[in-house]
């Protein structure tokens, strides 16, 4: 009996099938050659004849989503076929969204700016089907649209357990349709009363460090998320503060346990800030409104904090990345209760993809530039939020 192996383009597309599974799910840093090579039913120097190594399947793995995506985006003829085309994307390559938001900023500085271009131009076709539909539109807010609409489909991708591909990916058509419909003409004029931190407690404000080691936390959530956890020394997080880099272990261990402070503070901010404004509020309908203002308010606070999350997760030592996953869930689970008592048709599913869709169109926008700059952001994502949530109006 003769054994006919694969034609290599067909082992190349299991491999990045596998890698972008295996990173989606436990993080680069995670994940060996190895462990891709288990995954396929082959061993390791036989990977090695396809992949260099592993910087080159993350950037292939990247590569694959970005080029359906973009294919996708130049064969449709409107808004529509867009969001067709996204929501296809979204649903046939899952993991692409965290690979872009999360393992992306591992690649060289060349692969990174070229990734940025990429998602830059297939904005820029969104943004001129949108205007073709709404010539009223300026163009900074079609482009905020743009970027929105990835961000919603994106927020599939850090959902644990993948929903009906066919459910998904016409709920979010449905969601996309709603974020180009958004009005962001008659937005905030008065940057003064920017609502960002809502009916938040009366804490809210961000305090001032007042010892080293708050400064120090707060130093550490800054370049974690700018730089990430491999490439930040202990001399550069003391110089970040005006001390020594062996003057860090007077007040952390090391820099695991500073990584780990750093987080927990955080968290203990974002349920302080968003959970109080929910328990005060009279009402779920009030309670999601009032959620959704702290939200967005603690976001543009704190979107280093939004970004260290999502990419340093996986650098903690199991207790610690155990305490944060856990964490994620319940507060995911506060939201979807609360947004099916105030539309008791959804489902758990839908509720679900709806929620993830908006925290990830409000950790995207506090990051994205330049729309990260509007004075008016904190009242455009509030718009955006309600309309993905569907409690719009």
């Amino acid at each position: 009996m003769v054994v006919r192996r694969p034609p290599a383009s067909s082992r190349r597309a299991q491999i990045l099938a596998v890698a972008a599974d295996r990173f989606h799910r436990s993080g680069y840093h995670q994940v060996s050659m190895t462990e891709v090579a288990a995954g396929v039913g082959i061993t390791a120097p036989a990977l090695y004849r396809h992949f260099r190594g592993k910087p080159e399947l993350l950037d292939r793995a990247v590569r694959v989503g970005l080029d359906a995506l973009g294919e996708g985006l130049r064969a449709a003829g409107d808004t529509a076929g867009a969001g067709a085309a996204l929501a296809a994307v979204a649903v046939g390559h899952r993991p692409l969204g965290t690979l872009v938001q999360r393992d992306a900023r591992l690649l060289p500085p060349a692969r990174r700016a070229a990734l940025r271009r990429e998602l830059r131009a297939d904005v820029a076709v969104l943004a001129a089907l949108l205007r073709a539909e709404r010539p009223a539109l300026a163009a900074a807010d079609a482009e905020l649209l743009g970027w929105s609409a990835l961000s919603v489909c994106s927020g599939l991708s850090y959902q644990s357990a993948a929903p009906p591909p066919r459910r998904a990916e016409r709920l979010l058509r449905e969601l996309v349709a709603a974020v180009f419909a958004v009005p962001l003409d008659t937005a905030l004029a008065d940057p003064a009363a920017d609502p960002d931190s809502g009916p938040a407690v009366p804490s809210a404000a961000e305090p001032r460090p007042q010892s080293r080691r708050e400064e120090l936390l707060a130093a550490a959530v800054r370049l974690f998320h700018e730089r990430g956890f491999d490439n930040v020394s202990t001399d550069r997080l003391g110089a970040a503060v005006g001390i020594s880099g062996p003057s860090v272990y007077r007040h952390f261990d090391s820099k695991a346990q500073l990584l780990a402070a750093s987080l927990v503070r955080s968290r203990e901010r974002l349920w302080h800030e968003v959970g109080g404004a929910i328990a005060t509020a009279d009402g779920p309908q009030r309670a999601l409104a009032a959620g959704l203002a702290a939200y967005v308010g603690f976001a543009r606070r704190n979107s280093d904090y939004l970004g260290a999350m999502l990419s340093e997760t996986e650098r903690l030592a199991p207790p610690d990345r155990r305490a944060a996953v856990d964490f994620r869930r319940d507060f995911l689970r506060t939201w979807v209760g609360l947004l099916c008592a105030v539309r008791p048709e959804y489902d758990g599913a839908e509720a679900r993809i709806r929620v993830h869709a908006l925290f990830a169109l409000v950790n995207d926008g506090v990051r994205n530039r330049p729309g990260s700059e509007r004075p008016d952001l904190g009242d455009c994502l509030q718009r955006l939020g309600r309309a993905v949530l569907g409690v719009d109006g």
